[in-house]
């Protein structure tokens, strides 16, 4: 059996002191070691923010756990991606450790390069988040400023519009590497990616479950920027 080191995250001291976070977190992790034939050699546990550039120096029990695993020779456990971060250049720095990886919700076969890719969706995913909310700030202010006004009304539609299909097209960038990825296990149904992507732990753009109709958008709007070249 392989061994592992087990880490564990909360942002939030009430998150630290109710234990649902922590405990749903352990539950899943032995349940991937059991289905894994691993041993959890020992656990780490933090309640800190995983935002900002020096997110590791105010991280000791993270630190601690890639000594472990360095000084073991053993990987880093985790529930789910977002418990290390979902910032790109955090999860490289992470990588720069030389200490593998392992996301119970992705699976014991999501190489450094598929982290890579999911970091960087959950990164997108929380970046169209606040733009669309502040684009959604800024259009009812604009409105309520100038009401009744159907000029202002209607460039402010249309610079939505533009706005939303640019955010869409860079969405599907970024996911349809992983796309490919299932379609090369032998996944080409519309059904089983969505599936797929879900079981992955894969959001859609507004932050949902992939159905069959999303998996056929992104398609879609692949082969219409091949059609366009």
């Amino acid at each position: 059996m392989t061994s592992a080191v087990a880490y564990y995250r909360v942002s939030t001291q009430r998150q630290g002191r109710s234990g649902l976070g922590i405990e749903a977190q352990r539950a899943a992790v032995a349940r991937f070691a059991e289905a894994e034939g691993m041993i959890i050699l020992q656990e780490f546990t933090e309640i800190e923010t995983g935002k900002g550039a020096d997110a590791l120096d105010r991280r000791p029990q993270l630190t601690a756990a890639l000594a472990l695993a360095r000084q073991l020779k053993c990987p880093v456990v985790v529930a789910k991606l977002d418990r290390l971060s979902r910032d790109v250049a955090f999860i490289a720095g992470l990588m720069v450790q030389r200490v593998p990886f392992v996301v119970a919700e992705l699976g014991a076969d999501a190489d450094p390069f598929m982290l890579h890719l999911y970091a960087a969706l959950a990164e997108k995913e929380r970046r169209l988040i606040s733009e669309r909310t502040k684009a959604a700030l800024a259009s009812r202010k604009t409105t309520g400023m100038k009401l009744g006004n159907p000029t202002n009304t209607a460039e402010a539609a249309a610079k939505g519009r533009k706005m939303s299909i640019r955010e869409a097209n860079r969405f599907a960038q970024t996911v349809l590497p992983v796309i490919a990825s299932i379609q090369r296990s032998g996944i080409t149904s519309l059904r089983g990616l969505a599936i797929a992507l879900n079981s992955r732990g894969v959001r859609t753009a507004r932050n949902g479950r992939w159905q069959v109709s999303n998996v056929r958008n992104i398609l879609a709007r692949q082969a219409s920027a091949k059609l366009l070249l």
